[in-house]
C-alpha cells in the first residue's frame, strides 16, 4: 500500500495548488445553490400535498450537494486518463511496478479530495450563517454527524469505484464523450442530484434503491438532515460496504481482463 499512499499524498499536494479555480467554483456553486433553493421554496409553497421530505431537509440536501459537489458528480473526470487510453500512451502506465487499478483509484481519490477541501468549507460557513429559510441546519445530534461523515466518505469511495468503469469502457468505445455522457446522465439522476430521490415516483425510487448511485449522494445527505434514522443509516453503511466491495472486485477483474487485449501500435 505504501506506493499508493505516497502517490495519493503527492496528488493531494498538487491539487491543493489550484486555489483560484476553487474560489471561482465556490461562487458558482453558491449561486446555483440559492437558485435551486428558491425553486424548491416556490414548489413547496404551492404544493397541494404534503411532500415526503420537508423544506428544511431539502435545503440541507441542496447545500450539502453544492459543498461536496466533487464528491458526488460523475462528470468530474480526469482528462489525462482519457488521453492515455485513446492515444496509446497507456503503454507507459503498464510499465509501472504497481497495479494499474490501485494507481488510478488513488489518483482519482486525491483529485476529488483536494478539490473538495478547497471548496466545501467556504460554502458550509456561508450556508450556516444565512438567514432563514436559506440557512443550513445543524445535524439533529452528534451521532447523526458521525454517521454522515462515514456515509459521505464511503459514498466517495463508492463513486470512484463506479467511475473506474467509465475509464474502463473507453478501452472499448474509444470515445470519452459518449461514455461520460451515459455515466453522467444515469449516475446523477439516480443519485438524486437532479430530483431528490424522495420526490421521485415510487417506481423510480425502486430503481434508484437497487442501483448503487443513490448511496453516493442521496443517502449521506438524508442521513445528515435526519430524514433517514440512525438505525437505517447503520444498515445503509453495510449496504455501501457491500456495493463497494463488489464494484472494486469487478472493476479490477474487468480492467485486468481488458488490458490483456490492448494493442499499442507504433514504437
Amino acid at each position: 500500500m505504501r506506493p499508493y499512499v505516497s502517490f495519493l499524498k503527492l496528488r493531494l499536494n498538487m491539487g491543493m495548488q489550484y486555489r483560484t479555480a476553487a474560489f471561482a467554483g465556490v461562487a458558482t456553486q453558491f449561486f446555483w445553490g440559492m437558485i435551486i433553493i428558491m425553486v424548491f421554496e416556490a414548489f413547496y409553497e404551492h404544493a397541494t400535498k404534503t411532500p415526503p421530505i420537508s423544506l428544511p431537509q431539502i435545503i440541507t440536501y441542496v447545500w450539502l450537494q453544492q459543498a461536496f459537489l466533487v464528491f458526488v458528480t460523475m462528470w468530474f473526470r480526469d482528462n489525462e486518463l482519457f488521453e492515455l487510453i485513446t492515444s496509446g500512451n497507456i503503454a507507459y502506465e503498464l510499465c509501472r511496478p504497481w497495479e494499474l487499478y490501485g494507481f488510478w483509484y488513488a489518483k482519482l481519490l486525491a483529485q476529488r479530495l483536494s478539490s473538495a477541501m478547497l471548496r466545501c468549507f467556504p460554502i458550509l460557513i456561508i450556508a450556516f450563517i444565512l438567514p432563514a429559510p436559506y440557512r443550513l441546519p445543524i445535524p439533529p445530534s452528534g451521532t447523526t454527524l458521525i454517521l454522515f461523515i462515514i456515509t459521505l466518505l464511503l459514498g466517495l469511495l463508492l463513486l470512484i469505484a463506479i467511475s473506474m468503469f467509465l475509464y474502463i469502457s473507453v478501452f472499448v468505445t474509444m470515445s470519452p464523450v459518449g461514455s461520460l455522457l451515459v455515466f453522467s446522465v444515469l449516475g446523477e439522476f439516480f443519485a438524486g442530484l437532479i430530483i431528490p430521490v424522495p420526490l421521485m415516483p415510487s417506481w423510480l425510487q425502486t430503481i434508484a434503491n437497487i442501483l448503487p448511485f443513490r448511496w453516493t449522494a442521496d443517502f449521506p445527505f438524508r442521513v445528515y438532515s435526519g430524514h433517514i434514522s440512525e438505525q437505517a443509516a447503520i444498515n445503509g453503511i453495510l449496504i455501501q460496504l457491500v456495493y463497494l466491495s463488489v464494484l472494486v472486485v469487478l472493476g479490477r477483474f474487468s480492467l485486468n481482463r481488458i488490458l490483456k487485449k490492448v494493442v499499442v501500435q507504433g514504437g
